[in-house]
């Protein structure tokens, strides 16, 4: 079987049929980073964001992208998430939040984008939400850490790196 199972075989796009798949509990953690101006994450940290509390609200993005992952990525299944939490590290000595990520469900297939995409909604908040202050800020390293559940078992990044 190919590994690009979101293609027929004659090539066209499909959805993959997951009926035929058991429901297991999964879950995934994905990860992200916003870096910005000194000035700019000071008033995020002092709570000065004119728009309102800049990470509350990530917050809150980055649970409603999660949710709303189906229809923002072709062909991914809606999925009833059973938990999605948004958590934030602030890295003072290089301006950076990094927003973490995690989704659990049971279901037959995994909740990997929606973890990714919870990630990509709240940096992408917190740009929205900081922009009049910093038009430079950067997001990067969106990626998975960790998943579990299903067939593939389990992704942990970390283990990876370190086979490397």
């Amino acid at each position: 079987m190919s590994e690009f199972t979101h293609f027929d075989e004659k090539g066209n796009a499909r959805m993959v049929d997951v009926s035929g798949k058991g429901s297991t509990e999964r879950s995934a953690l994905a990860e992200g980073r916003i870096r910005m101006s000194a000035a700019c994450f000071e008033r995020i940290e002092t709570g000065d964001v004119k728009k309102g509390d800049v990470l509350g609200t990530a917050r809150i993005a980055g649970i409603m992208g999660a949710k709303k992952t189906s229809g923002l990525i072709p062909l991914c299944h809606n999925i009833p998430l059973s938990g999605v939490n948004i958590e934030f590290e602030k890295e003072p000595k290089t301006c950076t939040i990094r927003a973490l990520c995690t989704v659990r469900c049971t279901g037959q297939t995994g909740v990997e984008m929606e973890a990714l995409t919870g990630v990509s909604c709240a940096l992408l908040t917190v740009y929205d939400m900081c922009k009049a202050i910093d038009r430079s800020m950067e997001i990067s390293d969106i990626r998975l850490l960790h998943k579990e559940g299903g067939k593939s078992g389990v992704f942990d990044r970390n283990r990876q790196e370190e086979m490397k």
